[in-house]
């Protein structure tokens, strides 16, 4: 059966829908009022919303969002950036989207009304994201980290101006501590696996981060930091944090997420090598690199000044700046 075709006054009146949702069930007949539409028209509204991805239950007390959503205008969500020193941040929660990277660049690039440096994009699920070196990134069949609604968290960060070329290889770096530091603080797990992975128990994948920047000569003018995170479901083979902590909800950790990024991402290049040593299980290990070149054997050393991985291998230590890291113990 073919998909119904909203018409514009539908699809304004389902733009208005959202925001009226909280995670308090509420009757047809009160957001029918509020709209002014009929019951029909509400139900017909909220599965459209639930089609589009956004995680809306219905159920005879009426109808909410997901506890735990992390959409900005909900009370819980709103008090706790007050409370992070996070209100006035540029925020757009969305439904199905390609990928939040594409949709944040697309907004940083608007002629009218561009997105302001900290914007961050949420979506509930992704159709054509990516992870690193091309590879896709979205749903739970996927081998990288996805997203299901209602479920994980899937955003990028619009990051502030960087005139200084050679602090982009440490961007990365600096999310995956914030990253470290928010699940061992909500959850107790999290490794740091070069270059841009966060594991969790049995060595299992829990989030990815990916960092894509545009360059104008020496400089960068804009970059784009992407987060995928296993909150509430994981890909076969990874991990996510109900595994360890079924009670905690999404928007608590997008917020201490979004804390800790604005902290670290502006940290300084020492601190943000010593914190991601600490929260490394990487270094000290055998591991095999991939690299454009081959395969790198042999002990991750240390991580130089610019984020790259030193490996010591058969008498010589290799610098890599780029690769697949596998580490021997889990192949």
């Amino acid at each position: 059966m073919p998909a119904r075709v909203l018409t514009r006054t539908a699809l304004t009146t389902l733009v208005r829908l959202l925001p009226l949702l909280t995670e308090t069930p509420q009757p047809g007949s009160v957001l029918a009022a509020r709209l002014g539409v009929g019951r029909v028209s509400v139900s017909t509204l909220a599965r459209q919303l639930q089609a589009q991805g956004y995680p809306v239950q219905v159920s005879r007390r009426g109808y909410a969002l997901q506890a735990g959503t992390p959409a900005p205008w909900l009370p819980g969500m709103a008090a706790g950036l007050q409370a992070a020193g996070l209100q006035g941040r540029a925020c757009r929660y969305l439904g199905t989207v390609t990928s939040t990277q594409d949709e944040l660049r697309a907004w940083a690039g608007d002629p009218l009304s561009p997105a302001p440096a900290g914007a961050v994009v949420l979506a509930e699920r992704q159709t054509a994201g990516r992870g690193r070196r091309g590879r896709v990134w979205e749903g739970q069949d996927s081998a990288e980290l996805g997203a299901i609604a209602g479920r994980n968290l899937t955003f990028s960060v619009l990051l502030p101006p960087q005139p200084d070329l050679g602090r982009l290889s440490l961007l990365p770096l600096a999310a995956g501590v914030a990253l470290a530091q928010t699940t061992q603080h909500l959850a107790g797990v999290g490794g740091l696996k070069w270059p841009n992975d966060l594991l969790g128990p049995q060595g299992r994948k829990l989030a990815g981060i990916l960092l894509e920047a545009d360059l104008r000569g020496e400089e960068v003018s804009r970059a784009v930091l992407g987060v995928g995170l296993n909150v509430g479901s994981a890909p076969a083979g990874a991990a996510c944090l109900h595994d360890v902590a079924p009670a905690l909800r999404r928007s608590e950790v997008l917020l201490a997420l979004l804390s800790a990024l604005d902290t670290w991402l502006a940290a300084p290049a020492e601190q943000i090598l010593d914190a991601w040593r600490a929260h490394s299980v990487t270094l000290g290990q055998q591991v095999q690199v991939q690299t454009r070149a081959g395969v790198v054997s042999g002990t991750a050393q240390d991580i130089g000044p610019d984020g790259a991985l030193l490996v010591q291998a058969a008498g010589t230590l290799h610098r890599v700046t780029a690769g697949d890291v596998h580490l021997i113990g889990q192949l």
